[in-house]
């Protein structure tokens, strides 16, 4: 049986770019990594050019165009909701993307496909670096103070966050005994978040202090 054209190229250039992509979600710790989109941007090449071979004269993109479709149950395996809203929306659009890269080499889009992986690993860097600029000036934490119990517990600690010019939603209050812990979720520049957390450090009433 006689192989497609540069069937061999195609298959080594879809393990380069999904080991490029999957390096860099590797570093960042995320949940689809290095041997995930590898193997999502080979197994993409693999079935275009299977579909081409197969359907050829016929449908050759019958088979391939099932790849959009059963790429996103996997990404919807990597979305889960978090403490502050729902994460991994970011990395189900890598394996989306990858995905693509994977079918433009298969279908002979090689240039393309590299000049896309290109700007993907670019725009990565560039927005990261973005967000750490953004994140000085708008962070989102979530603090648990455990303090004795007094009437004005709760409120004193969101003075706290008014003094430090943080803006603040209450979440769970429990009282234990003495005790009682409340839970906050609040945004404000990393500057004032650092002055409240030493403050509330300082105060000799709080036991327990997570931050």
């Amino acid at each position: 049986m006689q192989l497609p054209p540069n069937i061999i190229e195609k298959l080594l250039l879809a393990i380069l770019i999904g080991g490029l992509i999957g390096a860099e979600r590797e570093y960042r710790s995320k949940s689809a990594g290095f041997r995930t989109l590898t193997l999502i941007c080979l197994g993409s090449a693999l079935f275009t050019v299977f579909s081409e071979s197969i359907g050829a004269g016929a449908n050759p993109d019958r088979i391939a165009s099932n790849i959009a479709t059963g790429i996103g149950f996997v990404g919807a395996g990597v979305i889960f909701k978090g403490d502050f809203g729902v994460n991994g929306i970011t990395t189900a659009a890598m394996i989306w993307v990858t995905a693509a890269l994977g079918m433009g080499i298969g279908a002979g889009y090689e240039l393309v496909s590299a000049i896309g992986c290109f700007m993907i690993l670019c725009m990565l860097y560039v927005f990261g670096l973005m967000e750490k600029w953004i994140d000085r000036f708008s962070q989102l934490r979530n603090y648990r103070i455990v303090s004795k119990f007094k009437e004005d517990t709760m409120s004193r600690f969101e003075k706290y966050f008014a003094d430090h010019h943080l803006k603040y939603k209450r979440g769970r209050e429990i009282k234990s005994d003495d005790t009682l812990s409340g839970e906050w979720f609040v945004r404000g520049t990393q500057k004032n978040h650092l002055a409240f957390i030493h403050q509330v450090l300082q105060d000799p009433e709080v036991s327990r202090f997570e931050y």
